[in-house]
């Protein structure tokens, strides 16, 4: 699994079949301090995440192919969960 903070949506006009109906995502993978790790990665988003919200992706081909239904998918990342912020009190 894969800290990572979401960038931006992806917007196609052509995409396989698998990923018809699929939120895609672009996010970047984070270190334990919270610091930007690595190159953005691509994922698809059963949850709704929000811009620049913390989430934990899987890497598990398989479990995505499931999800989406379709075993020949190239659909490798999915998004497992949204990470909890704490709530910044205000003065």
């Amino acid at each position: 699994m894969i800290l990572a903070r979401v960038d931006g949506v992806v917007v196609t006009t052509v995409c396989h079949p698998s990923m018809v109906g699929c939120r895609s995502i672009i996010c970047q993978p984070l270190d334990e301090q919270g610091r930007e790790e690595g190159a953005p990665i691509l994922a698809i988003d059963p949850l709704s995440a929000g811009q620049h919200q913390r989430v934990l992706i899987s890497t598990d081909g398989s479990n995505t192919r499931n999800h989406v239904q379709d075993q020949k998918s190239p659909l490798r990342n999915m998004i497992l969960a949204i990470v909890d912020e704490p709530e910044k009190e205000t003065a």
